[in-house]
């Protein structure tokens, strides 16, 4: 079932495949769950609205997991929900479209200083192939404020190391040339050079970024180092963290909203918005500096 409803949301929804991933693995989640209180869908036991509620309170409970992935979790099961009803061999999800999906809150992004990146990134030992490649890795993220999977789908073709241009491919496959600066430019070409090979051995790859075993270095792989560097700078973040700093020092340095959303590949500008909040010391700056002669800060 979990192989036909991936094929459905690809064909028909024409969800992008890193969607269709994480519906196919909340379903998964979901499956698992009934299976664990004795309710088969192959039988044709159909799914009301409670069984539903139980299902995500379980999930917020029990798995840990917060609003924005409730939403997530809700939004495949409203499209397996429609899955089920088109395929017409299983018994009815239609009570799904009545979950409501949980208005988002407005929480402002963790942010890093730039020290506490670059405490971050020295715990690396760059003495080692895989440190080499980290090092490269993680600074080409900050750098460039990518993604993971936009990191993880580079090929060798899209670095133009010369120029310091990168050619991405975000959300819906959506194409966008990014700037990386001179560090990471530093630390590409010395992976490029001294690391890449090695790991690649004897096979020919595309992948900019590969493991151990020579093939494209994965999202959880990328995942898992990372909360290992952070542990290690004794820094409590996610990988998202970088990205969101990226994006706060460009508009704190004083870029422009549209540049930011255009470098971020942000389809909606109000999606970059979140980004505006700059600290109460840049603000009593700028706001001496624009207007002087109004005496609304006092000095602490």
């Amino acid at each position: 079932m979990q192989e036909k409803y991936n094929s459905w949301l690809i064909a028909l929804e024409r969800r992008a495949p890193l969607t269709a991933e994480t519906y196919r693995y909340e379903i998964c989640r979901f499956l698992e769950w009934l299976d664990g209180k004795k309710l088969n869908l192959e039988s044709g036991v159909s799914i009301g609205l409670p069984d539903l509620t139980c299902y995500l309170a379980h999930r917020r409970n029990v798995d840990g997991i917060e609003s924005r992935s409730i939403a997530k979790a809700i939004s495949a099961l409203r499209s397996f929900a429609r899955f089920l009803e088109d395929d017409g061999n299983h018994g009815s999800a239609s009570f799904a479209s009545l979950l409501q999906i949980p208005k988002r809150r407005d929480r402002l992004p963790e942010v890093h200083r730039k020290e506490e990146v670059d405490r971050l990134l020295s715990v690396i030992d760059t003495g080692k192939i895989l440190g080499l490649r980290n090092r490269a890795l993680y600074e080409l993220i900050y750098s460039a404020g990518l993604r993971i999977s936009e990191v993880v789908s580079l090929n060798i073709g899209d670095l133009h190391l010369s120029k310091n241009l990168a050619r991405i491919t975000g959300k819906g496959s959506k194409e966008r040339m990014v700037l990386f600066g001179p560090e990471a430019a530093f630390w590409l070409k010395r992976y490029m050079s001294e690391a890449r090979q090695k790991l690649l051995g004897t096979r020919n790859g595309k992948a900019l970024f590969v493991g151990r075993s020579g093939k494209r270095l994965s999202r959880k792989g990328i995942w898992k180092n990372y909360t290992a560097l952070a542990i290690q700078a004794g820094l409590s973040t996610k990988l998202h963290t970088l990205r969101h700093s990226f994006a706060t020092e460009l508009l704190a340095g004083g870029a422009d909203l549209r540049s930011v959303q255009e470098l971020l590949g942000h389809a909606e500008i109000s999606t970059t918005q979140i980004y505006t909040h700059i600290d109460p010391a840049h603000l009593r700056d700028s706001h001496r500096k624009y207007l002087p002669n109004l005496k609304a800060w006092s000095e602490p």
